[in-house]
């Protein structure tokens, strides 16, 4: 009787082993197969001494403590088999000087990628935005003096849209493709306001070049107007010496009832050891409407980043607008409140931190 029971318990003993095994086996090819979600962020904060000239009503001279575009975020993938993945980021402001911010109110989606390229669904840059702003402006397009103080259409073709879809072709020899749609979900029997654009960009160890086009229906800046239809085209480029990066961005934009605007932008960014000058010179004319006197206005910025580390760094830049015509320029990030003739004037410092 003995006997039988061990024979017995043995066999059971082994299948509760084996199924273990298997089960252990399943997880752990599940735990290979999904990547782990990663938390990131930029914690980036400014004391600002701000005025500016001229006008009617010049704005006195102040201090004030500014965002520069912090953010927290969280992103992750899934392997799915056959060279097909999954991915997802959930990115948000976190502005830490005031508080608050909106989940998801930075770039966030959902996609899969391939060697055929990628597919995302969500709120994210549009391939304008991304083929000239931070790729080339010295400052990061987070400062002060940054690209969208006077070009790019003073930032209207710097967006992050929503509801859009958007392909990004593999990179072939460091040329990729970018194209995106936003969907007219504010369709009425009057407007129908959506966007659509492409980029094609090649990145080289020292040479980058780019060009992008988008096209805005029924809209006039931010606002929903129908029949007003606006359309960008730029370039841009930059080349390394070494150290040193030269940078540059032409831009040529059109709106219904008015000017054609023609900008451009100037950069320089050198590196030494842990010090790193910054300087930009910016110009942007026209674009006002037909019947009325043209804006013309150029941007002067300058300025000096410490890294402690990959990760902090201590910022200061002096920024200077001059409005020649109108009150079309204006500090890049935080602008002010200005009218016609005023000329925003600014020096920062800051600290940043990456995790």
């Amino acid at each position: 009787m003995q006997e039988v029971f061990n024979r017995l318990f043995n066999m059971h003993a082994k299948k509760v082993a084996l199924a273990v095994a298997s089960l252990c086996a399943g997880t752990a090819a599940t735990a290979q197969s999904v990547g782990p979600v990663a938390l990131y962020g930029r914690i980036y904060v400014a004391f600002d001494s701000i005025r500016a000239d001229g006008g009617n009503t010049p704005v006195s001279s102040r201090n004030r403590v500014t965002d520069r575009v912090s953010l927290i975020g969280f992103r992750g993938s899934e392997e799915l088999g056959g060279g097909l993945k999954a991915f997802f980021q959930l990115e948000s402001s976190a502005p830490p000087d005031v508080g608050g911010g909106v989940f998801g109110s930075r770039n966030s989606g959902v996609g899969l990628t391939g060697n055929w390229g990628t597919i995302l669904l969500g709120r994210w840059d549009t391939p304008f935005k991304v083929a000239h702003a931070a790729v080339i402006d010295p400052f990061g397009d987070v400062s002060s003096p940054d690209i969208t103080g006077a070009a790019l259409n003073q930032g209207n073709f710097s967006r992050r849209e929503n509801n859009v879809i958007q392909y990004w072709s593999p990179d072939i020899s460091g040329v990729q493709f970018r194209g995106h749609y936003s969907a007219n979900e504010g369709k009425t029997a009057a407007s129908n306001p959506f966007s659509t654009g492409v980029s094609v960009a090649f990145r080289g160890d020292q040479l980058y070049v780019a060009y992008a086009y988008e096209k805005h229906r029924d809209q006039s800046g931010a606002t929903t107007v129908a029949g007003i239809g606006e359309v960008g085209n730029a370039v841009s480029a930059y080349y390394k010496f070494g150290s040193l990066k030269l940078s540059g961005q032409v831009g040529r934009y059109t709106r219904t009832n008015t000017e054609r605007q023609d900008s451009y932008m100037t950069g320089l960014d050198w590196a030494f050891g842990k010090h790193v000058v910054l300087a930009t010179y910016q110009n942007s004319k026209n674009g006002g409407a037909k019947t009325a006197a043209q804006p013309s206005c150029n941007l002067v910025g300058v300025g000096y980043r410490y890294d402690f580390s990959k990760r902090t760094s201590f910022t200061t830049d002096y920024t200077r607008v001059n409005n020649e015509v109108g009150s079309l320029c204006n500090f890049g990030t935080s602008p002010l409140a200005i009218a016609a003739g005023q000329d925003p004037r600014g020096a920062t410092v800051g600290i940043r931190h990456t995790f």
